[in-house]
């Protein structure tokens, strides 16, 4: 299978691209700076914005599935960072995304979005909720929750994976799967553990149309 990888230089999609390599998947990224990729006889590396429908289509040409890793970006991790992507960034390239998928047959699509959208707002503890509600963190989540309705709208089989705080110690790779809060997720997660669980989805019809809240264990 040969898919598009959106997100391929973040921290968390620079797991993902390893992961579907290691796995033997032939991989298409788009990025806005190739030079951050390592080159890879199953990878295919273009550059461009993925809100770009152009630069989105090049890259798209010949896959059957996606995974999307994508997130509203600031300056650093400090909560009230300015920005560094437009506020409606996610919501704008899944509007692209989905618009392309037909035009190249493609039905199959893995998002990472994040515990604390839509209705899991109210499952996350009341600290961090004060903390997106008054800080630069509150863009990505309302337009998580944006791009969440768009792709649950579209004809596109899904899934939608929410992991709860993502840690870059990647010790622990056991997956805790919750849904509507059953069972109560943990609040941490590893990055690689993120990761094989959003590759594995690609092939798995029991996760189809699915949003699914991940935890480590």
């Amino acid at each position: 299978m040969k898919i598009l990888l959106l997100g391929a230089t973040g921290r968390t999609g620079a797991h993902v691209l390893d992961c579907a390599l290691q796995k033997g998947y032939s991989v298409s990224c788009l990025v806005r700076k190739p030079e951050r990729l390592k080159q890879h006889p199953n990878l295919s590396i273009f550059e461009g914005n993925s809100n770009n429908p152009i630069n989105l289509q090049n890259a798209m040409e010949g896959c059957q599935a996606i995974i999307s890793v994508l997130n509203i970006s600031r300056t650093s991790d400090f909560p009230w960072a300015r920005l560094r992507t437009p506020k409606t960034f996610l919501s704008d390239t899944m509007n692209t995304i989905i618009g392309l998928a037909k035009k190249n047959n493609i039905k199959r699509i893995v998002l990472c979005s994040a515990w604390g959208a839509a209705e899991t707002r109210k499952d996350v503890p009341f600290w961090f909720r004060r903390t997106i509600d008054y800080s630069n963190i509150k863009y990505a989540y309302i337009d998580h929750e944006r791009q969440e309705q768009l792709l649950t709208a579209s004809n596109l089989n899904y899934t939608i994976v929410r992991p709860t705080g993502l840690t870059n110690f990647n010790k622990n790779l056991e997956v805790k799967e919750s849904e509507n809060n059953v069972p109560k997720p943990n609040f941490i997660i590893s990055r690689k553990a993120v990761a094989i669980f959003m590759v594995d989805c690609l092939e798995d019809s029991s996760r189809h149309h699915k949003t699914i809240t991940v935890s480590n264990t």
